[in-house]
């Protein structure tokens, strides 16, 4: 099943049943008005939703048409967004960058940091940015949760896992260290997110097992591909355990968002190339930086600038997008 949230100018938009092939939608407010209030009855409306998924696909129900366009984030605001760093990969390149040695605990104890969820850009929206903030992209695939008791095991948080979505992280590079420095967490350095124009049930999607979602995360800047990132691969820690890790003293209330992270890849355990050196590329701009740094001192990839365009989708094996296509340009301040 797949659901979105068109724009009808109120704060959470309206909730609509899409179909598989994203060109058709019909109105889902008999059921729930929003996504959040399916979420938060999500055992008792998910088959209602269901129901109305198969009678839209046979056609026997209202349908309008989809434009991507006109949908903002599934969820357009979220009680919490959490956010994993679960491709251990990203990390070491991190500290190596810098001359940092990995800790242990990193490869068993999750890093998680809590983000904005007061309102999460459309797919379409604009990226703010400043010359002097190192504007990023960071690629991820994220879940939506159904209700999560304080103390859930990972095995248990699997099954909790309502929707998946595909999450632009956006990340202002030379914010961050100035904010690490003074030890509370990031604030200025992490703006408001972008989501895929559609969630989707975690039945509905092949590459979905263990906790993980196995496909390629296409990820374009300014038209050229950047990183052909394999989701599935080289993730340390599944949402299972990404969701356990952050209900270990919380209730994690239905609708809160788990990110898993910039997705990253390593090659024949090093850093990986780029998709024009046949390489599998890079979901965020701060990777290739990192590598350009350690193999030759500098980097001198460019942070984000005035009307370049990213571009972020995964598709099925016939090449049909499963999520909508995340693209959005940057408007300097």
């Amino acid at each position: 099943m797949k659901l979105a949230t068109l724009d009808d100018d109120s704060r959470d938009g309206r909730l609509v049943v899409v179909s598989n092939d994203l060109t058709r939608c019909t109105d889902a407010r008999r059921i729930a008005p929003t996504l959040q209030a399916a979420l938060d009855d999500w055992s008792r409306l998910r088959p209602e939703l269901a129901a109305l998924a198969r009678a839209l696909e046979s056609g026997s129900v209202p349908i309008e048409r989809f434009h991507e366009r006109n949908a903002l984030s599934p969820l357009p605001r979220a009680y919490e967004f959490l956010d994993g760093s679960a491709y251990i990969n990203h990390v070491e390149l991190v500290r190596k960058a810098r001359g940092a040695q990995m800790p242990p605990s990193f490869h068993t104890d999750p890093l998680m940091y809590q983000g904005t969820a007061s309102g999460f850009l459309p797919p379409r929206g604009a990226i703010a940015s400043h010359s002097d903030w190192g504007t990023d992209f960071e690629g991820e695939i994220a879940v939506i949760t159904d209700d999560v008791p304080m103390g859930t095991d990972a095995e248990t948080a699997r099954d909790l896992v309502a929707l998946v979505i595909l999450l632009n992280d956006i990340s202002l590079r030379s914010l961050i260290q100035p904010e690490l420095t003074k030890g509370f967490g990031f604030v200025q350095s992490k703006p408001a997110s972008a989501c895929s124009p559609v969630a989707v049930t975690p039945d509905a999607l092949i590459g979905w097992a263990e906790g993980k979602l196995t496909g390629i995360l296409e990820v374009d800047l300014n038209g050229v591909p950047f990183g052909r990132v394999r989701s599935g691969d080289d993730m340390t820690f599944d949402f299972g355990e990404l969701i356990a890790h952050a209900a270990k003293t919380r209730h994690l209330v239905a609708g809160t968002i788990i990110g898993s992270g910039t997705v990253s890849n390593k090659l024949d355990d090093g850093p990986m190339t780029t998709v024009g050196e046949g390489g599998a590329g890079y979901s965020c701009i701060a990777e290739l930086r990192m590598i350009e740094t350690i193999a030759e001192g500098t980097a001198y990839t460019p942070w984000l600038g005035e009307d370049d365009v990213v571009r972020m989708d995964m598709k099925d094996e016939q090449g049909h997008s499963i999520f909508g296509a995340i693209e959005q340009t940057v408007v300097e301040t």
